[in-house]
C-alpha cells in the first residue's frame, strides 16, 4: 500500500512539475516584443517598387510605404497575454503582381521569431522567404 502511495505521489509530482515548466514558459512570452520587418529582396527593381500596406487584423491601420531596392518596412509588435490573438496583415504588390499574407500571427510566431523577436521577411521575384537571425532564409511561399 505504502509503494502505490509513493507511486501516486511521485506520478502528481511529476505532473506538476511538467505543468509548472510550461506555464513558465507561456509568462515568459507574455509582455514580449516582435520586431517585424519587410524588406524588398528584389534585384534590379530600381525603376518598380515594392508597395506595401500592413494592418492589424482587429482594423488598426499602421500604413504602408513604397520599397526599392533593400528598402524595408517595420514595426514592433508587443505581445501582452498568454494566448494572444495579435496579427498583422499585409498585402504586398509588385507590377502584376499581388499577395496578401500574414506578417505577424503571436500563434504563429511566437517561437519561430527567435529568442530575439526578430520576425524577418524578404520578398524576391519568386516568393516570400522568412528569417529569425537575417542570416538563414527559409523561403514560405511564392507569389500567387
Amino acid at each position: 500500500m505504502k509503494a502505490q502511495n509513493a507511486v501516486a505521489l511521485f506520478l502528481i509530482s511529476c505532473t506538476m512539475y511538467i505543468t509548472l515548466l510550461t506555464l513558465k514558459q507561456h509568462l515568459s512570452m507574455a509582455g514580449r516584443t516582435y520586431d517585424v520587418r519587410i524588406i524588398n529582396g528584389f534585384t534590379n527593381n530600381s525603376s518598380l517598387a515594392l508597395v506595401v500596406w500592413c494592418a492589424a487584423a482587429d482594423g488598426g491601420d499602421i500604413g504602408g510605404r513604397a520599397l526599392q531596392e533593400r528598402d524595408d518596412y517595420s514595426w514592433s509588435v508587443k505581445v501582452g497575454p498568454l494566448w494572444s490573438s495579435a496579427r498583422f496583415v499585409c498585402t504586398l504588390k509588385w507590377d502584376a503582381k499581388r499577395r496578401k499574407f500574414d506578417a505577424f500571427r503571436a500563434s504563429r510566431d511566437r517561437y519561430r521569431c527567435g529568442h530575439g523577436g526578430q520576425c524577418l521577411w524578404l520578398v524576391k521575384e519568386d516568393g516570400f522567404y522568412f528569417s529569425n537571425d537575417g542570416a538563414t532564409w527559409i523561403k514560405n511561399f511564392a507569389w500567387m
